[in-house]
């Protein structure tokens, strides 16, 4: 397994791809509109510039680092790589378009992995003829920095699969965690919760959102409050993750706060567009 691909170069494909370069992988970053390759170019030599920066890598690590990622547009050159991961946006009907090519292209050994954070794997593989292949590989905001990822197989994923991901992930120097496919997994239910929670709080005039996030750091021991949080995140990404939740357990409980979907409406959508709880 020493290449690999990665299909989507918004922040999360990025982010995926840096972490499997920094391990030495030859990656493929997947991205058909010209302008995203471009921004995910940028930011990829960004982030290996800033290791350069600080000592962290040499010159000639640096030289190298870059020309392990390569961008294309082509996703037929994904069969050539022994594990694919999908960083796409989280819309159904796009996902189990993308999984039936990938489906078909790549050979039966390909690993085909979503970072999905709200759909079940289960929704995503039930067409496929390889749903024993698909898993779930939920990886955190920024991949290079945070330690958890979520293994979530789907009903018909193979143990192998399950093995095979799990140890990818090690390699990556992750922690996986094995969770039920479910909405949501685990961490994004317990999680994606609390930050709506806090934006109701906000919406009624609880608390300034300083104090909210203020109480939270330091009553909770939280590195970050939950709407410094929602803002990392993209509040369209918890928009979309809450609405997922609501649908998949049928439960009003997970209604998303009107201020989220507002503020998303309006293109404040936190650090990304430099605007959202917090300006930037």
């Amino acid at each position: 397994m020493d290449k690999i691909a990665v299909i989507g170069g918004g922040v999360m494909g990025q982010g995926i791809a840096v972490l499997c370069a920094r391990r030495g992988y030859a990656v493929l970053v997947c991205e058909p509109d010209a302008a995203a390759r471009q921004r995910a170019a940028a930011e990829i030599s960004k982030i290996f510039g800033k290791d350069f920066q600080k000592g962290k890598i040499t010159q000639p690590d640096f030289e190298k680092a870059l020309k392990q990622v390569r961008i294309i547009d082509d996703i037929g050159e994904a069969a050539g790589a022994a594990f694919v991961c999908e960083a796409i946006n989280e819309d159904l009907a796009s996902k189990k378009a993308l999984f039936a090519e990938l489906d078909r292209a790549c050979p039966p050994e390909t690993i085909l992995a979503s970072n999905t954070s709200a759909i079940t794997i289960s929704e995503i593989a039930r067409d496929l003829s390889g749903r024993e292949r698909i898993t779930g590989m939920h990886f955190m905001n920024p991949p290079f920095i945070i330690d958890l990822v979520e293994v979530a197989p789907g009903a018909d994923t193979s143990a192998k699969t399950v093995e095979r991901t799990m140890e990818f992930a090690r390699n990556l120097g992750k922690v996986p965690v094995l969770v039920k496919d479910s909405p949501g997994f685990l961490l994004n239910r317990l999680l994606l919760p609390m930050i709506n929670e806090a934006a109701f709080c906000l919406q009624e005039g609880i608390a300034s959102k300083e104090d909210i996030d203020r109480i939270m750091k330091l009553g909770g021991k939280f590195p970050m409050g939950p709407l410094e949080l929602a803002d990392l995140i993209g509040l369209d990404v918890c928009l979309r993750i809450m609405e997922g939740l609501e649908q998949g357990f049928s439960d009003k409980k997970y209604r998303p706060c009107p201020l989220i979907r507002e503020m998303v409406e309006r293109g404040y959508l936190g650090r990304k567009t430099k605007k959202g709880f917090y300006e930037y």
